[in-house]
């Protein structure tokens, strides 16, 4: 399986040795370098628990052992925006043009 941007996989043991405990990955790209036949390095995101980034990183992974993650009523790849602003507060703005017009 060839891994696209906003693709979140299941990076286990399967992919690579050096996944002795899977995680969570959201794909930016896939680099076009040259490397072994059926081996890509996949630039992304380690996701958290929860689905939030934590961490970048390029990773070299066997194509074959990549895994989709599990889409459920969460889906991580489309979570919802936070509703409130940098201060906590839910936005003072009418909720049919919050992003409509300045502050």
């Amino acid at each position: 399986m060839l891994p696209r941007s906003g693709d979140v996989l299941r990076v286990t043991r399967a992919a690579s040795i050096q996944f002795n405990k899977p995680m969570m990955f959201r794909v930016i790209r896939v680099q076009d370098w040259q490397t072994y036949n059926g081996w890509a390095w996949l630039d992304g995101y380690q996701l958290n628990s929860v689905g939030d980034a934590v961490e970048r990183r390029c990773i070299f992974v066997q194509l074959d052992g990549l895994q989709k993650a599990a889409t459920g009523a969460h889906n991580i790849a489309q979570r919802r925006p936070d509703t409130q602003n940098r201060q906590g507060r839910l936005s003072d703005r009418p909720a049919g043009l919050r992003s409509n017009y300045p502050r």
